[in-house]
């Protein structure tokens, strides 16, 4: 198992980066939220988790180890696969969805694409108590502090992520603006602004621009 990479940052997507280790570029898969914190040319380090399947061997990245054992503890859940695991670190840190598994609140988890009200339900019955207490601390201190630690708006998120591909933070908040219709949207009709989805749409109205 590779545990981590750590290496300069050769490339950057909205969903990937490309981590030069020993002349050799490892491409791995983060969630918008990790992208953000990572600069071109600069040193990074990231805790990581390989997903072996028959055809394929993916690498995905986080910001700590923390993070890398939620991923792997939430795909002991029958259907969750490593997309869906990191599709719910991209939504909730690992303190906020502790919280929600700790309180049965299948709302939080419905913030997450792709999860439905039935799936949230079985995801509480199949998870709850395996990802432990918020860390730290329990009841509702460790509540405040997963809300404390608990993503930035959907809009800070979206700047951090084009200021880390390398745009100025003019452009970023000006293609902020260009895709708040589709987040309004978005949050009118499933609660939640689908961060890497904008990042592609702001990504795209930044090309047409140049």
């Amino acid at each position: 198992m590779i545990a981590f990479v750590n290496g300069a940052v050769a490339a950057l997507t909205p969903t990937l980066a490309v981590i030069e280790v020993g002349g050799v570029g490892m491409a791995v898969h983060c969630t918008p939220n990790t992208i953000a914190g990572l600069r071109m040319g600069e040193q990074a380090r990231l805790a990581t988790s390989l997903v072996v399947r028959e055809d394929s061997l993916t690498l995905y990245g986080f910001a700590d180890d923390d993070e890398r054992q939620v991923f792997e503890l939430l795909q002991t859940a029958s259907g969750v696969g490593p997309r869906v695991a990191q599709a719910m670190l991209g939504v909730h840190s690992p303190d906020a969805l502790r919280v929600a598994f700790a309180s049965g609140d299948a709302k939080a988890l419905t913030a997450v694409p792709g999860i439905g009200p039935k799936g949230a339900q079985k995801l509480l019955l199949e998870l709850k108590g395996k990802l432990g207490a918020p860390l730290g601390s329990s009841g509702l201190v460790g509540a405040q502090r997963a809300v404390a630690s608990a993503p930035a708006p959907w809009t800070e998120q979206l700047t951090a992520a084009l200021i880390g591909l390398g745009y100025a933070s003019r452009e970023a908040e000006e293609a902020v603006v260009v895709v708040t219709p589709q987040a309004e949207a978005a949050i009118a009709a499933d609660g939640s602004a689908p961060v890497p989805q904008l990042l592609r749409a702001a990504l795209q109205s930044l090309n047409r621009a140049r």
